[in-house]
């Protein structure tokens, strides 16, 4: 029986009166990749911060080779031996690679830093993931994929014992995936028990040994990958058989909506023509650096754009003007739910109403009454799942931060829904409550443009498929002919279909 590196027992954690663990428990042994899933708000991040120090526990036992864990300290969490490689790295940009792996424990010579050896340590250990990265570099422009590779090598050079990969994959791409994987499987070789936490069924499968499924904030069940499905899980993670991941409702396409004509920005992408008619799910797909989301914030206004033409019911949209998009009936949900769709400190309820705070006005004054209103009624129509309308967005769960987004978006009534990776970062169960949605809006007349980079989403939900390359349309396939082979066929370049 391998060792038994790290266990938590019965753990719980509340935050004011909203119970975030209630018995949660995990079992890490030497040597393994654990698989972590559950649901958006079923208590997995809070179980990772108590571990990585940012948050002590109110019960329950936690035990570090054999010997009780230190709490409620990031410092005591490093030193005993536990890391933690978050979905977005906080590198300092300005450093060395070399001086971010070794930050505060640089090694010294007499009162100086010893420079040289911290590079040949820090070459060192790149060397032994696998990877070619300069230690002498600054941190600045590195892609997310090589700053997760950084972050892995600093719990390397403190020898952890546990590693904990938060999302690790959610922004990456393809190759940078497959490159992360491996360097986690090598983790694990080499001795560390590497917790695995992802939305990506099929890289939990890929990866991990075990796994541990979390509920509403309990481990409701610990397994082999070899005694587990990946339908199984989804049953654990969600309590119930999830039937229907993509909800499409045959709709009544309706007239033109959208059209894009001759769009072309120099160095995004170049002549760029498409319509999206009422009631229509339109899908851009293809690689990433393919230019989708360039092409939908230029259609929206974010961003400008060299020529060509949008229109919106036949009348022309301004280029780089945003408000006055929006004010003509154009809805973006954009990729990036933090840092663009929300204001993070601020409540449910103002984040749902701030694009129509002008129509909750009364003598002048915004009306609390009807803002609560409108996020009531938006709450409920999503299924959100909150501990008050008063609620920081940033006390919410992912999924739940997603829902808070489209009910902004929702409540300006739109004739165009624009939405950028939608179900980016969210649980399956989410996925699905999502995708409802975007068909219940179609069904409703809303024409929809979508951008996602999980093809069975763009094959699940969307009426016509258009697919990207190196900036530029290469294909438009209808329905009946999107398959996920013709779609990969035209991304790389190796057909192009009209």
């Amino acid at each position: 029986m391998p060792e038994v590196v790290l266990e938590v027992r019965d753990a719980v954690k509340h935050f004011g009166g909203v119970a975030a663990l209630t018995g949660a428990s995990l079992r890490l042994l030497r040597g393994e990749v654990h698989g972590l899933v559950g649901e958006n708000g079923a208590g997995k991040s809070t179980l990772l911060k108590a571990l990585a120090g940012v948050h002590r526990l109110d019960g329950g036992d936690v035990t570090l080779g054999g010997r009780p864990f230190v709490q409620g300290s990031t410092r005591n969490a490093r030193e005993q031996g536990i890391a933690v490689i978050y979905q977005e790295p906080s590198l300092f940009p300005d450093l060395s690679l070399a001086e971010n792996v070794f930050v505060g424990r640089q090694p010294v010579k007499g009162r100086s830093v010893d420079w040289t050896t911290m590079r040949h340590a820090t070459s060192h250990l790149f060397a032994e993931l696998g990877v070619g990265l300069d230690p002498s570099r600054r941190a600045e422009g590195l892609s997310i994929g090589d700053q997760q590779l950084v972050e892995i090598a600093k719990a390397l050079s403190i020898d952890a014992r546990v590693i904990v990969m938060d999302e690790p994959t959610a922004a990456l791409s393809t190759t940078e995936v497959d490159r992360l994987l491996s360097v986690a499987r090598r983790l694990g070789d080499r001795g560390a028990a590497v917790v695995f936490v992802s939305h990506r069924l099929e890289e939990v499968f890929d990866l991990c040994d075990r796994l541990t499924v979390m509920r509403d904030g309990r481990t409701v069940r610990e397994s082999s990958i070899a005694d587990a499905t990946p339908s199984e899980v989804v049953r654990w993670m969600v309590g119930r058989e999830l039937t229907d991941m993509f909800p499409k409702v045959d709709t009544q396409v309706g007239g033109v909506v959208l059209e894009v004509s001759g769009l072309h920005r120099s160095g995004a992408f170049a002549d760029i023509s498409f319509t999206v008619r009422s009631g229509e799910i339109v899908a851009l797909a293809g690689l990433v650096g393919s230019g989708r989301s360039e092409v939908v914030q230029a259609v929206f206004g974010v961003d400008r754009y060299d020529r060509g033409e949008v229109r919106l019911n036949g009348r022309p949209l301004r280029p780089g003007d945003a408000r006055a998009t929006v004010a003509q009936g154009v809805a973006l949900v954009p990729e990036d739910r933090r840092q663009q769709g929300l204001f993070m400190p601020a409540s449910i309820a103002r984040n749902t109403a701030v694009v129509v705070l002008k129509g909750l006005r009364r003598f002048g004054l915004v009306s609390a009454r009807r803002e609560r209103e409108l996020a009531r009624t938006w709450g409920d129509r999503l299924n959100l799942k909150h501990a008050g309308l008063d609620e920081p967005v940033d006390q919410l769960s992912g999924g739940n931060q997603q829902k808070v987004v489209l009910a902004k978006w929702l409540a300006t009534k739109p004739r165009l829904l624009v939405v950028d990776e939608p179900t980016r970062g969210i649980d399956v169960a989410t996925k699905a409550e999502v995708h409802r949605l975007l068909s219940e809006q179609a069904s409703q007349g809303i024409a929809i443009l979508m951008v996602s980079s999980e093809l069975p989403e763009v094959l699940g939900m969307a009426d016509r498929v258009l697919v990207m390359r190196e900036g530029r349309l290469v294909a438009d396939l209808d329905r009946g002919a999107a398959s996920q082979e013709a779609v990969m066929l035209a991304a790389t370049g190796q057909a192009v279909v009209g």
